[in-house]
């Protein structure tokens, strides 16, 4: 809705409040003075949209504000055989205005996921490891960057695509995790988030049918999400990758994400995308949690690490290291992330450790862990299952 507005009014601050409006009418109409109307989303896109010429028509400034962002007509069409509608997705439109190279990559990737994904400026935040008014520096800055350079409001020309995707493909991925395990809220998964960003990972994948980190990326995706009906139990409790059917796995989506990792890993050495899909399809192709590779798991944890240095990639290879070699040699590579900034505030190094501890039977340890990985945690499945442990150690303490 908010991209779909974006397109209207060429303003982004503008179309932002303007959807919050409309939210906010809906909120205090629906099921109270008016039933709710059979196309929300119509409805919602609608009252924006009017709102948004009520607001210009009362400031008088229709004629100046006409456009904030330059809309490029000579745009070429898409290629033989794809669709029309592929490049005339707002969303995809609205992503690549972000993802503007005038911007910096977190500025892109960061205004992305406040303006499409939803999120809040939090949520971002818990995203990029950073404080809340960094963060929300961040975004007011990209914005006015945005309005201030003109940047096009446009799927770029098929010869500017390559330069662009990089930053797409980070907002995708981010997007995706950050569905997959909700920051906040009471869902362990946020399915809008998901089923959005392998949308438009499909999206990029037909504009970009020779890319291998797009077929990477979407392969990933893919891997991963096939897991996404076990992931939680009948009674609501989460379930660790140890304790998931995997009977009830979608075979499809694993056999297609394959099928895109092999595609990927022919067309180009292979790229930070393809090496985590690699990985999810060691899970994903393992008939049980014994029957694990994990010394594959790890071997390819230490390639992702050179193509792509990140505390989590160090706090996840620690974790499979523990796998294969025991909980001490794993714990002992999670102390060396303890003095790491931007893992002070980072609730899965906690809850990591406090797992080792609890299996080696350190048990103050681990209660002092789980306690400080409760505390770091907003999800509320996360944090009931993190209790459920609080509480069976504690016995034992």
């Amino acid at each position: 809705m908010l991209a779909a507005t974006v397109h209207y009014t060429r303003d982004l601050d503008l179309a932002e409040e303007c959807v919050q409006d409309a939210y906010a009418q809906a909120l205090q109409t629906w099921g109270r003075r008016t039933p709710v109307p059979a196309r929300p989303g119509a409805w919602l896109t609608s009252v924006a949209r009017n709102r948004a010429l009520d607001r210009m028509r009362r400031a008088s400034v229709l004629r100046r504000a006409l456009p904030l962002l330059v809309v490029d007509e000579a745009v070429p069409g898409p290629e033989e055989g794809v669709e029309a509608p592929v490049v005339d997705d707002d969303r995809l439109r609205l992503i690549f205005t972000c993802c503007h190279p005038a911007l910096s990559r977190d500025a892109q990737v960061a205004l992305t996921l406040r303006l499409l994904c939803g999120l809040s400026t939090v949520e971002v935040a818990r995203a990029f490891l950073v404080q809340e008014t960094t963060m929300a520096a961040r975004i007011t800055r990209a914005k006015k960057k945005i309005s201030a350079a003109r940047i096009p409001y446009r799927v770029p020309a098929r010869e500017e695509l390559p330069g662009r995707v990089d930053a797409v493909l980070e907002v995708l991925h981010l997007v995706f995790t950050t569905g997959h395990a909700a920051p906040v809220g009471e869902s362990l998964i946020r399915r809008d988030l998901v089923d959005g960003a392998i949308g438009l990972a499909r999206v990029m994948h037909v504009l970009l049918p020779q890319n291998g980190e797009v077929a990477g990326l979407l392969a990933l995706m893919l891997l991963i999400d096939s897991r996404r009906e076990t992931r939680v139990g009948a009674d609501g409790r989460l379930l660790l990758l140890a304790e998931q059917d995997r009977s009830r796995w979608d075979t499809d989506q694993i056999n297609e994400g394959v099928a895109l990792l092999v595609e990927s890993l022919r067309r180009q050495p292979p790229g930070r995308y393809a090496v985590q899909a690699a990985i999810a399809a060691v899970h994903a192709e393992s008939p049980s949690w014994a029957d694990t590779d994990w010394a594959e798991i790890v071997a390819l944890y230490d390639v992702l690490r050179s193509l792509w240095p990140s505390p989590v990639v160090d706090l996840n290879r620690a974790v499979a290291l523990g796998m294969r070699d025991g909980p001490e040699a794993g714990l002992a590579a999670l102390e060396l992330l303890l003095d790491v900034p931007a893992m002070a505030t980072y609730g899965y190094l906690s809850a990591a450790r406090a797992d080792f501890l609890r299996r080696l039977q350190r048990w103050a340890e681990a209660e002092a862990a789980y306690a400080e990985a409760l505390a770091l945690t907003g999800n509320e499945v996360e944090r009931a299952f993190l209790a459920g442990r609080l509480r069976e150690i504690r016995d034992h303490v």
